[in-house]
């Protein structure tokens, strides 16, 4: 069988995108891909990144994996040498009060999230990847306000806060001009992951999610969030963290 990563093209136009089967994954590959840059799409679920590709076309090569694992992280930038970096990955946290969580669903986020984050942040650093290129991670509005309902989730997403800062400062050290950004999403009903969160604080407040998410007005979506990827990605300009909601862009710091 033909290894999927052999089928790319020119590097230099080539990106990752981990967790690409779903929700803002899959919305920043098709902006890619609209942009004329072949997608790595990375998920654990080949049904969904199979769906991706027959909607994208040939500029999406699906490739079924765990994002946590060091080695696809480290064989996938040193085989293909990829420009872009989206770290998308997550899991659904498990919604409940902090004295009805187990450390095990507690701790899900870190496991997921922050271990993907970690994993591509260090083979990106030690391959390195080329100059001027640019990693994404996509932290969580949670950061900002806490999350009660979803165990260590916020801080599991604080986490690739300081990743982003500290692989930015070695990538400076050592002179590899690579950019290191994060966004931090605020809650939306508009991808599966937001929907949970969204019906957990709906129920804790004894209202319907649809009376919940009139709060979250104007709710984000996930082809905003893929605009602000490829903005952001294209402007050497950009400052290194940002908040974004359905009001647009809100740089931190």
């Amino acid at each position: 069988m033909p290894d999927p990563l052999r089928a790319m093209s020119d590097p230099r136009q080539t990106a990752v995108v981990t967790g690409a089967g779903r929700g803002f994954g899959r919305a920043i590959s098709a902006a890619l891909v609209a942009a004329g840059t072949h997608v790595i799409g990375i998920a654990r679920t080949e049904r969904d990144l199979l769906a991706v590709r027959d909607e994208l076309g040939e500029g999406f090569t699906p490739l079924t994996a765990d994002a946590t694992d060091e080695t696809v992280a480290e064989q996938t930038i040193r085989e293909r040498g990829p420009r872009l970096l989206v770290l998308n990955a997550g899991a659904a946290p498990h919604m409940a009060p902090v004295h009805e969580q187990t450390w095990e669903t507690f701790s899900r986020n870190w496991h997921t999230d922050t271990r993907h984050v970690f994993a591509w942040t260090r083979a990106a650093l030690l391959a390195p990847l080329a100059p001027g290129s640019v990693v994404v991670s996509i932290s969580s509005g949670a950061v900002l306000v806490g999350s009660p309902l979803s165990g260590g989730y916020a801080s599991a997403k604080a986490a690739i806060q300081y990743l982003r800062g500290y692989a930015a400062e070695e990538s400076r050290r050592a002179g590899l001009d690579i950019r290191f950004l994060t966004l931090l999403p605020q809650l939306t009903p508009a991808t599966a992951l937001g929907s949970v969160g969204v019906a957990g604080y709906a129920a804790q407040q004894g209202v319907d999610p649809d009376t919940f998410a009139a709060g979250l007005q104007p709710i984000l979506t996930p082809e905003q969030v893929a605009k602000a990827v490829t903005d952001l990605a294209d402007d050497p300009g950009s400052v290194p963290e940002y908040r974004i909601g359905g009001d647009g862009l809100r740089p931190l710091g």
